[in-house]
C-alpha cells in the first residue's frame, strides 16, 4: 500500500471494515472455542487429519495472494447475510443437542466463512471464494468411510492375490496365505491418503488451472487416485512379504513402503497435471492503480458495518444462551443405576445360562450391564450400555462404539446388515453381524456369534444411527433429556439360522421387559 496516495489511504473503507471483520471472527472463535479446540486436538493427535493443521495458514496465504485485487474494492456490509449466519448458529445448536461433533465443526467453519460477505460484502467474497471454501478442509471429516474402505481394500487384495496364483482364504478383513495371516486395519484403509490427496489436489487445481472443468477433473482424479493406489499398496506389501518369506514388508518397513509408494503416485499425478497447467493471463492490477481509477469514489458508510458487527455478535451468542437453558432444564441428574434381573419373561433365567465370554466395546457409558439368559429357544447374551449427559468421548451413537476392536486378536467380524424383526406390538429394525472367534486349541467348534444391535431412545427402538441422533435431539427439545441406551443381543447356536431363531424368540418374549427396565432407569433421576 506504500504506492497509494496518503489521502486515499485515509479515506479507505478498509480502515473500518477490516477491524470489524477481525473483531467478529475473534468473537466467534471465543464463543465457539470448545468446538475449535476439539478440531485442533484432533489435528494434533490423529495422523489421519494431521494435514488439516496446514489449512488455516494456507487459507491466509491464499487470501494474501489476492491483496492487489482486494485493495481497490469497497467492502460493503450485507446485513441480510445475518440470516444464513443465524442458520449456521442453529445447526451448531442442533449438533450439541444430538451430540454430533462434526456437524458443529462444519457449522463453525460455515459461520466464519459467512462472516466475510456479512461484513465485507459479496464483491470481496467472490474474489477470495476458493480460499474460503478451502477452509472446510480443516474439519476432521471422513472417518465414517473407514469400515467401507477397509472392506474394499481387503477384497481387492484377495482378488489380486488369487489372480496372481497365491492361495488365499478370507474372513472379513482377515485373510491367510501360505506364509502367514494378514488383517486390513484402520491404518490400511487409505483414508489418510484420501484426505491429504484431495486437499492438496484441490489446492493444486486452483493454483494451476483457470478452467473450472479442468479443476473439477483434477480434483476428481485426486479423490480417486489414493483409493486405487492404496489397493495396489496393500497388494504389493503382501506380495513382497510372500515372495521374501516374510523377510521384508512385515515390520516398520511395511509403513515406509506404503508412504514411499503413495508419495510416488502423488508425484506422478502432479507431474501429469502440470502438463495441462494454464497460466494466469489476467494479472491483477496494483492497489494504487485501482484506487487511482476511482479517486472520487464515495467511501462506504460506517453505520451498516457496525450494525452488522453488533447483530453478528447477538446471532453468535443466541445458540449458547439456548444451550444453557436446555442444560438448566435437564438439571444435574445423578448417575443412573442399571441392573439386569435374574429372570426376564417367563422361562428366561440367568441361572444355568452358558455362553461364550464376549462383550461389545462401547466407550464410557454412564452405566452398563450384561447377563446371559437360558430359555426354551436357547441361550442369549444381553448387553445394555446406558448414556446420560452425553458429550465428547461419552455418547451413545459413535464410531467408537463397535462390536469388536480394530485390532482384536480373538474375534473377526465377517458380515453386517439390517433386518426387520416382529416382536409382539413392536416392529423394529436391528443391525446384525456375525462374529467368528479364534479356533480353540483343543479342536472344539469355533465360536460363531450372531449379534443384534439397536437403540432405545425416549421409549423408541431404533436401528439407524442417524435416526437415533435425531430422536435424541427431539427428546432434548421436548425437555426429556439426552438419555438413551444401546441394546446388544447375541447367540451362538449350532448354525446362524438357529441363532437367528433364538434371538427372535428372545426379543418377542422380552422386549417389553427391557423397555420397562430402561424406562425405570430414566425416570429414577
Amino acid at each position: 500500500m506504500s504506492a497509494v496516495p496518503a489521502d486515499l489511504r485515509t479515506r479507505s473503507p478498509w480502515r473500518t471494515a477490516l477491524p470489524a471483520f477481525v473483531a467478529l471472527v475473534a468473537i466467534i472463535l471465543i464463543l465457539y472455542r470448545d468446538t475449535a479446540l476439539t478440531m485442533a486436538s484432533i489435528w494434533w493427535r490423529s495422523e489421519t487429519f494431521a494435514h488439516a493443521m496446514l489449512v488455516p495458514p494456507i487459507t491466509l496465504w491464499l487470501v494474501w495472494r489476492q491483496r492487489a485485487r482486494l485493495a481497490p474494492l469497497t467492502p460493503r456490509a450485507q446485513p441480510w447475510m445475518l440470516l444464513p449466519l443465524l442458520a449456521t448458529a442453529l445447526v451448531w445448536l442442533l449438533s450439541k443437542l444430538i451430540v454430533a461433533d462434526v456437524v458443529g465443526q462444519f457449522a463453525l467453519v460455515a459461520t466464519l466463512v459467512l462472516a466475510v460477505p456479512a461484513v465485507l460484502g459479496l464483491e470481496v467474497t467472490m474474489v477470495i471464494l476458493f480460499p474460503l471454501l478451502f477452509l472446510f478442509f480443516a474439519v476432521p471429516f471422513g472417518e465414517f468411510v473407514v469400515p467401507m474402505m477397509m472392506r474394499m481394500t481387503a477384497h481387492f487384495t484377495v482378488l489380486a492375490l488369487q489372480m496372481t496364483g497365491v492361495p488365499v482364504f478370507q474372513e472379513g478383513q482377515h485373510f491367510t496365505i501360505p506364509t502367514g495371516s494378514w488383517s486390513v486395519i484402520d491404518e490400511c484403509s487409505g483414508v489418510r491418503y484420501l484426505m491429504a490427496s484431495f486437499m492438496v489436489g484441490a489446492l493444486f487445481a486452483y493454483l494451476n488451472y483457470r478452467s473450472y472443468k479442468r479443476r473439477a477433473v483434477f480434483m476428481l482424479a485426486a479423490l480417486l487416485m489414493p483409493i486405487v493406489a492404496n489397493w495396489l499398496r496393500a497388494y504389493i506389501i503382501v506380495m513382497l512379504a510372500y515372495l521374501s518369506g516374510n523377510k521384508i514388508a512385515t515390520g516398520i518397513d511395511h509403513i515406509i513402503y506404503g508412504w514411499v509408494f503413495f508419495g510416488l503416485i502423488v508425484f506422478v499425478l502432479f507431474l501429469v497435471g502440470a502438463r495441462w497447467a494454464e497460466p494466469d493471463t489476467a494479472p491483477a492490477a496494483s492497489a494504487a492503480a485501482g484506487l487511482s481509477r476511482r479517486p472520487g469514489a464515495p467511501p462506504a458508510s460506517v453505520r451498516p458495518t457496525l450494525v452488522t458487527l453488533l447483530a453478528g455478535l447477538v446471532v453468535a451468542l443466541l445458540p449458547h444462551l439456548a444451550l444453557s437453558a436446555f442444560e438448566r432444564t435437564e438439571g444435574a441428574a445423578a448417575e443412573p443405576q442399571l441392573e439386569l434381573p435374574a429372570q426376564l419373561a417367563k422361562g428366561w433365567f440367568a441361572d444355568g445360562a452358558r455362553l461364550v465370554n464376549w462383550t461389545p466395546e462401547f466407550l464410557n457409558p454412564s452405566v452398563d450391564a450384561t447377563r446371559r439368559y437360558a430359555g426354551p429357544a436357547g441361550t442369549v447374551g444381553v448387553y445394555l450400555a446406558y448414556y446420560r449427559h452425553q458429550g465428547e468421548g461419552h455418547k451413545l451413537v459413535s464410531g467408537n462404539n463397535v462390536f469388536i476392536g480394530m485390532r482384536d486378536d480373538h474375534w473377526n467380524q465377517v458380515l453386517g446388515a439390517d433386518r426387520e424383526v416382529s416382536a409382539g406390538r413392536h416392529n423394529l429394525t436391528v443391525h446384525t453381524a456375525e462374529l467368528i472367534g479364534r479356533q480353540p486349541p483343543d479342536g472344539q467348534r469355533r465360536p460363531h456369534l450372531l449379534v443384534w444391535r439397536f437403540y432405545w431412545i425416549d421409549g423408541r427402538f431404533i436401528a439407524s444411527d442417524v435416526m437415533a441422533k435425531l430422536y435424541g435431539g427431539l427428546a432434548r427439545l421436548e425437555g426429556r433429556g439426552d438419555e438413551g441406551a444401546a441394546i446388544v443381543l447375541y447367540a451362538d447356536e449350532d448354525s446362524v439360522a438357529a441363532s437367528d431363531a433364538t434371538l427372535s424368540a428372545f426379543i418377542k418374549a422380552n422386549l417389553d421387559a427391557l423397555d420397562a427396565l430402561l424406562q425405570r432407569t430414566r425416570d429414577a433421576r
